[in-house]
């Protein structure tokens, strides 16, 4: 018995000047027996290095460098409101008006804005692709391709996203079924329910093709509904 407790103080010693007391300070770097990666030679953020010739450990993107699916505004966001805005060509505002908030006062607007109707070189053709586009990437997984709320994510259960295919909803006067143009863009900008917000990552113009894309869906599936008379 006397050979155990010897034994066992020894192997206490042995542990102590190894490891040291709980709380202890070394100079000496830390013994880890599994370092899961976390000394890797790699640069880190906001960290200098020597590697590079002027100290920055993080580089600069090459001038020019845009992020994929934005566009340089020709307009300041901070110029994007009064008399000389032109939102239109800004790619995220805080405006006030119909094409920054899809509202008119205190009520949802309908029909797209001046600011895309009026100009020729968006609202053509390839702003409805360019809102298919947008819709398939940002709101396909959840309202399904064709807009009736059957994504992907309704097979496993995860949400039941809005159906603009239901019965009515091209009629105003069908509150369950039919979202005017600027409630469709105050849901993408701020969300709802479930939904998270997409106003930081879509663009105005975007949000709008988005729209205006949806718009096409249900009158491509009404008018697909509609039976010729036989002759």
């Amino acid at each position: 018995m006397k050979y155990f407790f010897l034994s066992y103080l020894f192997v206490i010693a042995i542990v102590v000047s190894a490891f040291g007391f709980r709380g202890s300070k070394s100079e000496l770097p830390p013994l880890e027996v599994i370092p899961d990666m976390d000394h890797q030679a790699k640069v880190k953020y906001q960290v200098g290095t020597e590697f590079f010739a002027d100290g920055r450990g993080a580089r600069l993107p090459v001038k020019g460098t845009l992020p994929m699916g934005f566009e340089i505004p020709a307009v300041a966001a901070v110029d994007a409101v009064g008399p000389k805005a032109k939102p239109a060509r800004v790619a995220f505002t805080s405006g006030l008006g119909y094409y920054d908030t899809g509202k008119v006062g205190d009520f949802y607007g309908d029909g797209l804005p001046e600011e895309i109707t009026s100009d020729p070189s968006v609202f053509n053709a390839e702003f409805i692709k360019r809102g298919e586009q947008r819709y398939n990437i940002n709101c396909a997984i959840c309202h399904g391709t064709s807009g009736n709320g059957k994504g992907v994510t309704s097979k496993y259960g995860i949400l039941t996203a809005f159906n603009f295919q239901q019965p009515g909803n091209l009629d105003a006067a069908n509150a369950a079924a039919y979202r005017a143009d600027g409630a469709i863009f105050d849901v993408i900008t701020n969300g709802k329910g479930l939904m998270g917000s997409y106003g930081g990552n879509i663009t105005l113009r975007d949000r709008w093709a988005i729209v205006a894309y949806i718009r096409s869906l249900q009158i491509a599936a009404q008018e697909s509904k509609v039976t010729l008379p036989l002759q």
